[in-house]
């Protein structure tokens, strides 16, 4: 890690380097950057020294976090994110510096391999060393462990990797960091940092001040944004990002979407001994930085227009701003639903959670719980809070846990000492004060209601897609999108006439607008599933944005043979096949398939209804 955070370059690569830098004479006492600075250079050190200083805040001193010397370079992650600098660059002594640009530091990222592998690792390496030392206390959040706005806060903070500390509103360090910033509970959660504090703060208020919202740079439209920062839109912003395209990608939540509440995935390929889904996605998150993505989240979409003025597509945000794309992805996901329980809504994020990690679960470690849901997130959240030391409820409404988990997961589920398992069996009421305290579950086969203590409720059942900001888009009954094979003529306006064209894989009735992952109807709700689709996407993209359709050749009819695989074209309806076909439109209203193969129009019907089942995260 020390080695990867202070690499030695060569002559030839630190020459390098400085070929994308501009020289800066400096003198002692020259200010590099300083708190509150966007948009702030790589600085390259070629003589002289420089040190980089956490300024003081109301509890803490200031103090030096590095000194970096001649070969050296002054920067970490918050050169690709965006973020605005909480440290002080401070000149020590007197030399040439060479200052990197954000747009120069780009060009060689995308140009440069050896050198660009070297400084990133340096810049994540850094993030990382900075987080377990002093210098996170340059950013200071404290509030109460347990309530819904500590913990929505805390969860930004931590899936955006932010360097920070943590204080309980309770603890010693907590109590001393509201004396002397003059706190009281009712600003609770608040932030301290450098030249601010934030009173009842929250993802987007933290998100603002740190620059990590979005910022429009440009008029021109961008190649491609991704709406929702799941594994989809992960996977769609790293392939887009690598193939050139100017990406951007937006999360109104935080990066890592639903699989990120996973404590444990053990079914992803290349993983053999598992990793939780907050690393998995954080990984994908410095990917897509790496070839050059930009992220900005907490960021909402809230209306799509679909007429595509201009050949663009054109996102609302917040605010009245708005983001003009050439094409667009929504990866939205779905979201687990709430039960209709009396005080539900009062006890989310103080004893009702629907997602099982380090954060949420350290407020029960020891402390009895229950688990809702029979699909996969909920078999992998009852093992890790069991593994906690809290026993277990998993409440499955079914009649066999098997029937949608996984085996690897029934199994070790069955013989687990700390976790019982209740099928045919609904949560049905809730009590407690200001938390969560007390559960009542009904078992439907014995007819019998027993409260019991519970001190988390960690709820994963169904999916509900995120779709309620847009209209226009060819949707099924509950919500979810339909795309390619799923569209008919009455879903396709004029605009496709015009074009020449069909809709392509992944892409929805309104042309340059795609859907992945599970916000899609008909997909697989399956973290491995939701990147190929979203990786997949980007080559549809590239297709849309070029303006080459595939045409239906004129001379082909219904009734006519369909060259690929010989089979008849009936002569009503219509059927849009996938990418297999590349794209061309097939006059059918049923196709004659080999013997065995299920007819795409009855899979499409079939994979449509199994959208509202569980989510089987991961």
């Amino acid at each position: 890690m020390g080695q990867d955070a202070s690499p030695q370059l060569g002559d030839e690569l630190f020459a390098r380097l400085v070929d994308y830098g501009t020289p800066q004479e400096t003198r002692p006492g020259d200010v590099l950057f300083r708190p509150g600075d966007v948009d702030v250079d790589l600085i390259v050190v070629a003589r002289g020294s420089v040190d980089v200083i956490r300024t003081e805040t109301a509890d803490v001193p200031a103090g030096t976090v590095a000194k970096v010397r001649a070969g050296g370079f002054v920067g970490e992650l918050s050169l690709l994110t965006g973020q605005n600098v909480y440290l002080l660059c401070l000149v020590r002594e007197a030399g040439t510096v060479y200052r990197v640009t954000p747009e120069r530091l780009r060009e060689l990222m995308a140009n440069d391999g050896e050198l660009s592998d070297i400084i990133f690792r340096a810049l994540i390496a850094r993030r990382e060393l900075l987080q377990r030392s002093a210098g996170a206390r340059a950013v200071e959040i404290v509030g109460n462990p347990r309530s819904a706005a500590g913990l929505a806060l805390r969860t930004y903070a931590a899936r955006q990797r932010l360097i920070h500390v943590w204080l309980d509103a309770d603890s010693p360090a907590g109590e001393a960091l509201m004396g002397s910033s003059g706190l009281t509970e009712d600003d609770l959660p608040a932030v301290v940092m450098p030249g601010a504090t934030l009173k009842r703060a929250t993802p987007g208020t933290l998100g603002q001040q740190l620059n990590l919202t979005y910022h429009r740079s440009s008029k021109k439209p961008v190649d491609v944004t991704m709406v929702g920062a799941g594994p989809a839109g992960l996977a769609a912003a790293v392939y887009g990002a690598s193939e050139g395209l100017d990406t951007v990608l937006l999360d109104a939540v935080g990066t890592g979407g639903q699989a990120a509440a996973s404590s444990r995935i053990e079914n992803y390929l290349g993983f053999p001994f598992g990793l939780s889904g907050a690393d998995l996605t954080g990984r994908a998150v410095l990917q897509a930085l790496k070839f050059g993505a930009q992220l900005a989240s907490p960021c909402q979409a809230v209306k799509l227009d679909t007429d595509r003025n201009g050949g663009r597509v054109r996102l609302h945000l917040p605010e009245g701003d708005f983001l003009d794309s050439k094409a667009v992805v929504i990866a939205t996901g779905a979201r687990y639903r709430a039960l209709p329980l009396e005080r539900w809504p009062d006890f989310e994020g103080a004893g009702i959670y629907y997602a099982a990690t380090e954060l949420e679960a350290r407020g029960c470690v020891g402390s009895p719980v229950t688990v809702i849901g029979g699909a996969n997130s909920a078999g992998q959240a009852a093992l890790y809070l069991a593994g906690r030391g809290s026993d277990v409820s998993l409440v499955v409404r079914g009649s066999d846990i098997a029937a949608e988990m996984s085996a690897y997961l029934v199994d070790r589920l069955l013989v687990h000492p700390r976790v019982t398992v209740r099928c045919r069996s609904e949560v049905t009421r809730l009590d407690g004060a200001d938390f969560l305290e007390e559960i009542s579950i009904t078992d439907r086969a014995a007819n019998t209601t027993r409260a019991q203590p519970c001190a988390g409720l960690f709820c994963f059942i169904g999916a509900e897609p995120a779709t309620s900001w847009l209209t226009g888009i060819a949707t099924v009954d509950n919500g979810f999108i339909r795309t390619d094979v799923q569209l008919n003529n009455a879903d396709l306006g004029p605009a496709w006439a015009d074009l020449g064209r069909t809709p392509l894989p992944f892409e929805t009735n309104v042309p340059g607008v795609f859907a992945v992952g599970d916000v899609r109807s008909g997909s697989m709700k399956r973290v491995a599933a939701a990147t190929g689709e979203g990786a997949s996407a980007i080559a549809s993209v590239h297709k849309a944005i070029s303006g080459f359709g595939y045409r239906l050749p004129k001379q082909e009819r219904a009734g006519d043979h369909d060259a690929r695989d010989g089979r008849r074209l009936a002569r009503t309806g219509t059927l849009l096949v996938p990418e297999d076909f590349r794209g061309v439109r097939i006059v059918a209203s049923e196709l004659e398939p080999p013997n065995g193969i299920e007819p795409l129009t009855s899979l499409s019907a079939r994979c449509a209804r199994s959208d509202a089942a569980s989510s089987g995260w991961p």
